[in-house]
């Protein structure tokens, strides 16, 4: 279901997810959000979130749910702790395959900036196992399937 897979990441309820190397961010002269690569960004020399500043940010992790299990992105604890707040959009239905999580961040502080950088635990995936499989999976509904990095909002 998650690669790459890191047993590492398994907690007793829950699986730990990474931030990727791609942001979408706002820019005074565009609408829309576009992409920038921090890549090259580490815990050192990280990506500085400013202070209410909002992004669109990927998991490194590609999930490919089945049909009858869906799951459920909720930020780690101790980022909120930290002042990273995110916009609670992370459920992911049965069928959701080939793509990684787009996750809306947005720093929560008033004065300071929050690092980003890849590999950085933000957030954990919360699996639930339905009773019976739906009559249409999001392999059959949904917009957001085989999406191989960041991607915002499609309608």
């Amino acid at each position: 279901m998650v690669l790459p897979y890191d047993e590492e990441l398994l907690n007793p309820a829950s699986l730990d997810v990474r931030l990727g190397d791609r942001l979408m961010l706002e820019e005074q002269e565009h609408i829309g959000l576009r992409i920038h690569s921090i890549a090259d960004a580490t815990a050192e020399d990280p990506f500085l979130l400013m202070p209410g500043e909002f992004v669109l940010a990927e998991t490194q992790e590609v999930f490919n749910l089945p049909d009858d299990i869906g799951a459920q992105f909720v930020l780690k604890s101790s980022r909120a702790r930290q002042g990273y707040s995110h916009m609670l959009a992370g459920y992911c239905d049965p069928g959701w395959h080939g793509s990684k999580l787009t996750l809306e961040l947005q720093n929560a502080r008033r004065f300071h900036p929050l690092p980003l950088y890849p590999g950085l635990k933000i957030g954990q995936m919360v699996f639930h196992m339905l009773a019976a499989k739906p009559t249409r999976t999001y392999a059959v509904t949904g917009r957001y399937n085989s999406q191989p990095h960041v991607q915002s909002s499609l309608g």
